[in-house]
């Protein structure tokens, strides 16, 4: 995008040619042709994924793996599987993206629990020592 203006003024004023501008820039010599001809930028915008009817059924299988196992749970890749069993007819990267957003949401992802295991036990059972021998010396006499 910034470099179109770049392209610009080396084709129009310095004269270069549009083969050393594609070689230069990592374009293709169309793609060079396609900015000298444009009035305007061109503006991208990222599409918002189009589920559709299936968020609904995604929503909840992630609400219902979310209370499964780490290992039972299902990956973007297997709820896509599974959505196409449906018939969903779209892509991959839309699934990916809403699983990846649902997870980002405070409280959706699943979280790690802490066990603790105390260690209790009856007495003489279990028995520890510390053996060792020290000499120190105290106001002048060894003990």
């Amino acid at each position: 995008m910034k470099n179109i203006a770049e392209i610009r003024r080396r084709h129009k004023i310095n004269g270069d040619s549009i083969s050393s501008l594609a070689e230069e820039f990592k374009h293709s010599r169309n793609t060079i042709r396609k900015h000298l001809q444009t009035v305007e930028e061109p503006v991208y915008q990222p599409q918002q994924p189009k589920l559709g009817e299936y968020e609904t059924q995604l929503l909840a299988w992630l609400e219902l793996d979310s209370k499964l196992p780490r290992k039972q749970r299902r990956t973007a890749q297997r709820l896509f599987e599974c959505l196409q069993v449906e018939g969903y007819t779209g892509t991959y990267s839309p699934i990916q993206r809403y699983v990846k957003d649902w997870k980002k949401e405070p409280g959706k992802n699943p979280t790690i629990k802490q066990a603790f295991v105390p260690l209790a036990f009856p007495p003489g059972e279990t028995c520890q020592f510390d053996w060792s021998h020290e000499t120190v010396v105290l106001a002048g006499v060894t003990q």
